[in-house]
C-alpha cells in the first residue's frame, strides 16, 4: 500500500536543497524531516539525496520521484482548494427565526438579498415573537432583540435599537408635554405586554409603572394609536422612527432615554463553523451596522 509518510518532507527538501529549510517551511524539526526522508528512502530502497556537510542535492532517482510527487501534491492542494470553495459557498437548508415585525421589515428583506447572492441556499424563515428552542427545533440562527437571557448559545451583536417615548402634536396640545418621569402618571400611556417603561436616571436604569386605556401586544397598533392622538407610547425605533423624522410624532423625555440595546444573532455552538451560518451572520452584521 502506498504511504504518504515522508513525501511532503522529501518535496520540501528537494525544493529548498536543505533539511533546515524544509523544517522551517513545514514547521517541524530538522531531525523529524531527516527521519521521515530516511524512512522514505528505506521504503523505496532508493537513495533520493546526496548529502554532504555543506550541501544537499537530489539524485537522478530523486529527480524522477520528485516530478511524480510534485504532481500528486499539487493535485491534492487543488482538491483541498475545491473543497474549501465548495464549503465557502452557502448552500442547502438554513432554518432561521426572528421577531414578527422586525423580521418582516428588516431581516426578511436582507435574507432575500442574501439568497439572491447565493441561489443554492434554501431558507425556512419562521417569524414569531415566541422564543424558539434552537436545539429542539433544529434552528440554525435566531434573531433576538434587547437584553439576552443567560444562554449556552453563541451570540453576535448585529446592531442596536433605540427606545423612544413619543406622542402626536394633537395629544400634546390637548394634555401637555411631560418633562419629568413623575409627570407620566398624569398621561394616558399606551401599553404593550409590560405595565412599565424603561428609562435611565442619574446614570442608572429605572423602570416606571405607567397606565392607560389601551393594552396591545402589537407595536404597529400602538404606533397607530399614538398617531391618532390617543396617548403616549414607548416603542423601538423601527416602529416610530419614520414618524419622528416626519414630525408626525414628537420624541419626549430624551434626557431619560435608556441606553440602546442590542440586536443579536444567536446560534448553537455546533453551527459556528458552518459557512452558511457564519457568512449570513457576517452579512447581517455588515448591513445592520
Amino acid at each position: 500500500m502506498f504511504g504518504w509518510e515522508g513525501v511532503s518532507e522529501f518535496v520540501a527538501v528537494a525544493e529548498t536543497e536543505s533539511f533546515t529549510g524544509a523544517s522551517k517551511r513545514l514547521g517541524i524539526s530538522t531531525a523529524q524531516v531527516s527521519r521521515q526522508v530516511s524512512a522514505l528512502e528505506a521504503r523505496l530502497a532508493a537513495k533520493l539525496f546526496y548529502r554532504t556537510t555543506r550541501k544537499v542535492s537530489v539524485t537522478e532517482v530523486g529527480r524522477v520521484y520528485y516530478q511524480h510527487c510534485k504532481q500528486v501534491l499539487d493535485g491534492l492542494e487543488e482538491a483541498e482548494r475545491a473543497i474549501t470553495n465548495l464549503q465557502s459557498t452557502p448552500r442547502g437548508l438554513l432554518k432561521i427565526t426572528a421577531p414578527v415585525t422586525y423580521g418582516e421589515r428588516t431581516i426578511a428583506p436582507l435574507i432575500n438579498d442574501f439568497m439572491v447572492k447565493y441561489p443554492e441556499l434554501e431558507v425556512q424563515l419562521q417569524l414569531s415573537n415566541q422564543k424558539v428552542d434552537l436545539i429542539d427545533e433544529g434552528v440554525d440562527l435566531a434573531i433576538r432583540l434587547g437584553k439576552l437571557d443567560d444562554s449556552t448559545m453563541m451570540a453576535k451583536r448585529l446592531g442596536s435599537r433605540t427606545q423612544y417615548v413619543c406622542a402626536s402634536q394633537e395629544y400634546l396640545a390637548a394634555f401637555g408635554v411631560p418633562h419629568s418621569l413623575s409627570e407620566l402618571e398624569q398621561h394616558n400611556c399606551l401599553l404593550g405586554t409590560l405595565d412599565y417603561w424603561r428609562f435611565q436616571e442619574n446614570g442608572k436604569a429605572r423602570n416606571v409603572r405607567v397606565k392607560g386605556n389601551l393594552h396591545c401586544n402589537s407595536g404597529q397598533a400602538l404606533a397607530n394609536a399614538a398617531l391618532k392622538g390617543i396617548g403616549i407610547v414607548q416603542l423601538p425605533d423601527y416602529y416610530v422612527q419614520q414618524y419622528i423624522d416626519s414630525g408626525k410624532l414628537l420624541s419626549l423625555l430624551d434626557h431619560h432615554r435608556e441606553q440602546d440595546d442590542g440586536i443579536w444573532a444567536l446560534y448553537p455552538h455546533n453551527r459556528h463553523l458552518s459557512p452558511k451560518v457564519r457568512m449570513l451572520v457576517d452579512f447581517l452584521a455588515e448591513q445592520l451596522a
